[in-house]
């Protein structure tokens, strides 16, 4: 099959495109790189000339006057040009609603045009959507990215991006997407729980990890225990970054010679993925149920994670062992738990052993990948 992935946020498609061609298919990923962050893809809408010295300038006088982003227009122009090699394929799959990240009205142009010219339409519910941000306003759930909002809604303009998402202008997109879409398919439990009970739910499709390029090696402690916190400036508030830093200096000052910490702030992924490989603990996120990309792939890498992994993800996945720690916005719990592990670090070694051996069995991305195909061909 020839098959369209149109966007990227956390390498999920990336993973998904290399087990789909191990496959046998071909594979074509269209995405900006996520900012920063800098993702691969075959075609690139990176806005390059925003991002450099000269175009930055003009971009953020108009963002500060205007509130508004130029490097949506050059994601457009980019996108445009492009879509005459965007024809005939037989399955395209969205990161999300709004993959291109341009204007509402240019984003929705593009879909018809896409949707238009390929076969059939499958759409991703993973980070935030029409019906994900719907769900978590109306039920006000606690352990949801929005929660530091709902506590303290001087927040609103870093969560902007988010409540994007209820606007008609973005809710004229939705309704073209789920109309048009043959399915929606949730990556974790956190987007499950909105769309159980929908018509176009299709089901939960782990996300893919290619664990083959994350070397595995056993933890060994010789010296210090290595913590390691990574900070994106964007989802700084969403994923609980403050509880984390809190709950390090009073670990800094309690075992000053038993632990270093490393932070590392708005790197590139391919920087990023490598920053942390002499660590023995990742400070992932904390409000969720379920992991985000970052800790999948540093339990591949045979980390001890905190994340979200609380008795709902142990029950999703039948698990009777922890393969992460749990993490909660609770300074004095984050501390009790560092502090366990830093007194017991046979458990470091442990949790970090059986991470790999979960991502193996339950992400691989040469099953996952055979998932997508069976509900792309039987849908």
């Amino acid at each position: 099959m020839r098959i369209l992935l149109l966007g990227e946020y956390s390498r999920l498609h990336n993973s998904l495109k290399e087990g789909l061609i191990e496959l046998g298919h071909e594979v074509i990923l269209v995405s900006s790189g996520d900012g920063f962050k800098k993702y691969p893809a075959d075609y690139s809408i990176e806005p390059k000339w925003c991002n450099t010295q000269l175009g930055n300038i003009p971009r953020q006088i108009i963002h500060k006057l205007f509130h508004f982003d130029i490097a949506k227009i050059e994601n457009a122009i980019r996108f445009y040009f492009l879509l005459p090699q965007l024809k005939g394929f037989d399955i395209v799959q969205l990161i999300n609603e709004s993959p291109i990240q341009t204007i509402k009205k240019f984003e929705l142009s593009f879909l018809k045009k896409i949707v238009k010219n390929n076969g059939k339409l499958f759409v991703l519910s993973t980070g935030v959507d029409y019906l994900n941000v719907k769900y978590i306003m109306e039920n006000k759930m606690e352990k949801s990215i929005l929660q530091p909002y709902f506590e303290n809604p001087s927040l609103k303009r870093e969560y902007n991006y988010v409540l994007e998402y209820t606007t008609e202008k973005h809710k004229k997109i939705h309704d073209f997407v789920y109309q048009k879409c043959v399915g929606i398919i949730a990556t974790d439990i956190d987007y499950l729980l909105p769309l159980e009970g929908n018509p176009k739910f299709l089901g939960l499709i782990p996300n893919p990890i290619n664990y083959k390029k994350l070397v595995f090696e056993e933890l060994k402690i010789e010296d210090k225990i290595v913590v390691f916190l990574g900070i994106n400036q964007w989802s700084y508030q969403q994923k609980g970054i403050a509880y984390f830093e809190k709950a390090l200096v009073v670990i800094q000052e309690k075992y000053k010679d038993k632990v270093a910490v490393i932070i590392a702030e708005n790197l590139p992924y391919a920087d990023y993925i490598n920053r942390y490989n002499k660590a023995h603990i990742l400070l992932d996120q904390l409000y969720g149920y379920d992991q985000g990309y970052n800790a999948l792939e540093a339990m591949a890498k045979g980390k001890a994670v905190f994340t979200n992994a609380d008795e709902l993800f142990e029950k999703q996945y039948h698990l009777s062992e922890k393969v992460a720690v749990n993490a909660e916005p609770d300074v004095d719990y984050l501390v009790r738990e560092l502090s366990f592990l830093i007194e017991n670090p046979n458990e470091i070694v442990a949790i970090g052993k059986r991470a790999r051996a979960f991502i193996e069995k339950e992400h691989d991305y040469m099953k996952i990948a055979g998932k997508y195909l069976e509900i792309w061909e039987a849908n």
